[in-house]
């Protein structure tokens, strides 16, 4: 197999890996509070400093774009989920804070989330696992 040969089918079976993971795992979201993008947001704000973060790292680590990002987080605010502020370290942007309630309900769903990725993933080794990490960093220019 030629080297581009084996480049497209690695990508190709690593597109189809995380569409089929993402599909199952994302079941963790029915009848939950949460919307998988909010679980997303909030995710990036618990595990900020006093639950909080930039909106600017919150749609880094998003998959959607900034003025997306910044209608969830509006929504999200008027469920009660966060608070957003004036980030008083830079102007334009804000601070995004989870509400008591917003961490409460973002935990519910994280200790299932989890458990289910865990399970998911228990088909690698502890070294399959360390390796999936690296090589999906490099992929991303990280590593």
């Amino acid at each position: 197999m030629s080297d581009r040969r084996l480049a497209v089918d690695a990508w190709e079976s690593l597109f189809r890996a995380q569409h089929e993971i993402f599909d199952e795992v994302k079941r963790d979201f029915a009848g939950s509070d949460l919307l998988q993008a909010e679980y997303d947001v909030l995710l990036t704000v618990v595990r900020g400093p006093e639950q909080t973060a930039r909106l600017r790292d919150i749609t880094a680590n998003m998959l959607i774009s900034q003025p997306s990002v910044s209608r969830l987080v509006d929504k999200m605010v008027t469920r009660g989920l966060v608070t957003k502020c004036s980030d008083p370290d830079d102007g334009r942007g804000a601070l995004i804070s989870a509400t008591e309630h917003g961490a409460r309900t973002f935990r519910a769903v994280a200790v299932q989330h989890g458990k289910r990725i865990a399970d998911r993933m228990a088909v690698l080794s502890a070294d399959e696992l360390a390796a999936l990490y690296a090589l999906t960093e490099k992929l991303r220019g990280r590593g």
